[in-house]
């Protein structure tokens, strides 16, 4: 596959599954830059990435920067190919997909890089949330792994918005879900998403999707459209004003329920009703769910509304505290992968260059669960760092550490290139720790 025995035969394995998305010569450079990025613990560059798996007297930079600016490949199939492949590893037969849907903002310099411009950012610190940067529009499959308590999102597509063009942020979320759907036709698919996200172009989901969001304040509901009175005319569309979520929550009867979230139970007051959202759904049904803590004694805390009218409300609560996985990811891709560090400029190189890294977060995790993962990953990891008393899981940082040894074994083993064993990764680990006493696993 490589010039020499960079690739851990397991890693093979894992991207030979989504190896339909390219053609032959592209897949090689594919597979030297899924394990360049993963390997290098520097700058993710393009350059960076050959560096990682150890290419640069080998292969020219051009090929490396080729890849994503020149070569036949679409990152929506390669993001399905890795949903596909979620799916049938991770997920139980028949299970329902729940997606999460978010936009964040990578930071670039220089005027000529594509989509580049000052726009809101909202992990930047200070005052004044914005930043210079290119947004993506992210859409990710949360899935609950056996070793993890959290749920885990893992992205699958992943696309450019620009300040100023025509489509939102929320008309290209709407495509990417639509397109989910349509390769996962036989799946129900629950979407979450922030108050951010919503608008006309969710009024016409498929069937086989449900849709969540934060209601805003000001939005305004309003009952169920009023029985046909036989009259002239064109019918009623929607009934009498209810007002916004602050006005229901006056009237409202609240119950308690206990609901599972952010990995403990609590007991709250949920209050719910049928409703419209004719500003943003139009005359579709949806439900206002009203969630009220303890400590709480007017008003509401959240107000969820979703088009799920079926689900009962504590786990509607659950699913949508899952969302909160997307943006762990977003901190994770870019401190541990270094996702959007490259510095490409092109339209098709700034395209597809985030959707590769965040991929590579999702393939790290994928790893991990199909080979990666031992029972005393995480006694291994207390023993090297005892201040984690309360450590009970592995961790990202813990996956990725994992298959980094793993790709330096099967760089540097004399005899038996490929997979290495546990053991033959600690002893060129306790060679590496030998020869340099600074070196870190």
């Amino acid at each position: 596959m490589l010039p020499d025995p960079t690739v851990p035969t397991s890693l093979l394995a894992v991207l030979e599954l989504v190896g339909g998305s390219f053609t032959t010569p592209t897949f090689r450079t594919f597979v030297a830059l899924v394990t360049g990025m993963i390997a290098q613990t520097g700058r993710s560059t393009v350059t960076g990435m050959l560096g990682g798996v150890g290419l640069t007297r080998l292969w020219s930079h051009d090929r490396a920067h080729a890849f994503f600016s020149r070569a036949r490949w679409n990152p929506d199939i390669l993001g399905i190919s890795l949903s596909h492949l979620i799916v049938r590893r991770l997920l139980a037969e028949g299970a329902a997909l729940t997606v999460a849907v978010d936009d964040t903002l990578f930071k670039r310099r220089g005027k000529k890089v594509f989509g580049a411009a000052w726009q809101h950012d909202g992990a930047a610190t200070g005052p004044k949330p914005v930043g210079r940067g290119t947004c993506f529009v992210v859409v990710g499959l949360v899935v609950e792994l056996p070793m993890l308590a959290r749920p885990v999102c893992l992205p699958v597509m992943a696309r450019l918005w620009r300040p100023g063009q025509e489509r939102s942020k929320v008309d290209i979320a709407a495509s990417m879900v639509r397109f989910l759907a349509a390769c996962h036709y036989g799946r129900l698919l629950h979407v979450v998403a922030d108050a951010a996200y919503h608008g006309k172009s969710l009024r016409d989901l498929p069937t086989n999707v449900t849709f969540a969001t934060r209601l805003p304040a000001t939005a305004v509901l309003y009952d169920l459209a009023p029985p046909r009175t036989g009259k002239r005319g064109r019918p009623a569309l929607k009934g009498k004003r209810l007002g916004t979520a602050k006005e229901v929550a006056a009237t409202a009867v609240f119950a308690p329920h206990d609901v599972a979230r952010y990995q403990r139970t609590d007991t709250v007051f949920l209050a719910e009703i049928t409703c419209l959202w004719y500003g943003s759904f139009h005359t579709q049904t949806v439900r206002l769910i009203l969630l009220r803590d303890d400590a709480t004694d007017t008003g509401y805390d959240l107000a969820l509304l979703t088009t799920d009218l079926t689900t009962p409300a504590p786990q509607l609560i659950t699913r949508y505290a899952w969302r909160w996985s997307i943006e762990v990811t977003f901190a994770e891709a870019r401190h541990l992968l270094g996702v959007g560090q490259a510095h490409n400029r092109t339209r098709q190189a700034v395209e597809r260059t985030v959707p590769f890294g965040l991929y590579c977060y999702t393939i790290t995790v994928i790893w991990y669960v199909l080979h990666g993962h031992q029972p005393g990953d995480v006694a291994d990891r207390r023993q090297q760092a005892p201040w984690y008393t309360t450590k009970t899981e592995p961790s990202l940082s813990d996956m990725i550490a994992k298959l980094r040894r793993t790709i330096i074994a099967a760089r540097f083993l004399p005899t038996h290139p490929g997979q290495p064993t546990a053991q033959e990764i600690r002893t060129v680990q306790q060679a590496w720790a030998t020869a340099s006493p600074d070196y870190a696993a």
